[in-house]
């Protein structure tokens, strides 16, 4: 089969969007070489292109562009090229298809990350709810077949959409390999001396952002005289000040450090050096963290609410996302308890077993094929 990929996230984004592109292509262009692949990017580093398999042939813009250029060759050019070169399937990996290809000899894939516009408006502003909603709709509408990445967004695609169920086959994300990788105890020194880490802490990983809900495990720290230390890494957002601020008015100097921006490259070891993952997101399409977490070995406590039941399976524990009482009394259950954290390490790293790889690319390939007469 030749393969296309909206491959613009790969190469730009290094949150959720980009991970999965990323993820998605490795597993593709690894467990099933005999595809030729093309990947569709208004830009791309050079460094980035190195890094590409050889069964791989990436598409840009015969000239630089500027950010409106990008997005109407993204947009606009893209379907005509792909049909050029007689692909068998184009699979647009977040959220949207380009315009018209519909119209195209190709067979088309969309792969639908949650619907966060439509269930929580208030963090979107009107414009980009108005172009999300066309654009990603319009999506799903046109495509032979659309991935959602939980359960739970094929949920909220039914409800909140006119998509077919049959339309809709359900495909988890994966993590990276590095999170399989053990770090020995010196990688894990050096990491608590670059950053000034104590030796054992709580971990939440996210963009400092007020639905990854960061707040809540500060509150906590105090309703259930929680003195273990709590580390957060994440992207930057104007909501870190709202963290900062907290923290200073709190008295929570010496126990909350904050990473902003941390390198991606560290996370696995970061992972390694906690005792548990506190994770109380309020909206989640997958929830990639809580397997980072549980691959890495180490047990999760999240959210209800959402999708992360799915993500960290049966062996996890879940709270309210808005009660920071029944988060206290869960985390000093964890700490507390040795032999049960043992447990849900164990337990979660075989629940883990169901994002692998393998399952993934047989799924793709699976889909692509069943779109192809």
């Amino acid at each position: 089969m030749k393969i296309g990929f909206d491959a613009k996230r790969y190469f730009t984004n290094q949150r959720g969007l980009g991970t999965y592109s990323r993820e998605a292509i490795r597993i593709l262009t690894t467990l099933a070489p005999e595809n030729e692949y093309h990947l569709f990017t208004p830009i791309a580093e050079q460094r980035d292109r190195t890094l590409l398999a050889s069964n791989v042939h990436l598409h840009l813009p015969s000239l630089p562009l500027g950010k409106l250029g990008q997005d109407f060759w993204r947009t606009y050019r893209i379907a005509s090229k792909a049909e050029s070169l007689g692909l068998d399937v184009y699979h647009g990996l977040s959220h949207e298809l380009p315009y018209d290809i519909e119209r195209h000899k190709i067979h088309t894939v969309v792969t639908m990350h949650d619907l966060l516009f439509i269930k929580k408006p208030e963090l979107f502003p009107e414009i980009d709810r108005r172009l999300y909603r066309k654009k990603y709709l319009r999506s799903c509408k046109v495509a032979d077949k659309v991935i959602a990445v939980s359960e739970h967004t094929k949920q909220d695609l039914l409800e909140l959409t006119d998509t077919p169920e049959l339309k809709i086959e359900v495909v988890y994300q994966g993590c990276s390999p590095g999170f399989k990788k053990l770090a020995n105890e010196t990688q894990k020194k050096s990491l608590r001396e670059k950053y000034g880490l104590p030796e054992r802490f709580m971990l939440n990983v996210g963009a400092f952002e007020p639905r990854k809900n960061q707040m809540l495990i500060m509150k906590a720290l105090k309703a259930g005289k929680i003195d273990m230390p709590l580390v957060i890494a994440g992207r930057t957002t104007d909501y870190l000040k709202e963290l900062q601020k907290h923290i200073a008015e709190n008295g929570l100097q010496n126990q909350v450090k904050l990473l902003p921006d941390f390198p991606s490259a560290e996370l696995p070891t970061l992972y390694q050096c906690a005792m548990l993952f506190v994770f109380p997101s309020t909206y989640e399409g997958f929830g990639i963290p809580v397997v980072e977490a549980l691959t890495s070995g180490i047990p999760v406590i999240a959210a209800t609410g959402s999708c992360l039941e799915e993500s960290g399976g049966p062996d996890s524990i879940y709270v309210n996302p808005n009660d920071e009482e029944e988060l206290a009394t869960r985390i000093n259950e964890v700490l507390s308890d040795e032999q049960r954290r043992a447990t849900m390490m164990v337990k979660g790293l075989s629940y883990t077993q169901r994002f692998s790889d393998e399952t993934i690319a047989e799924n793709l390939i699976r889909i692509y094929k069943s779109i192809i007469p």
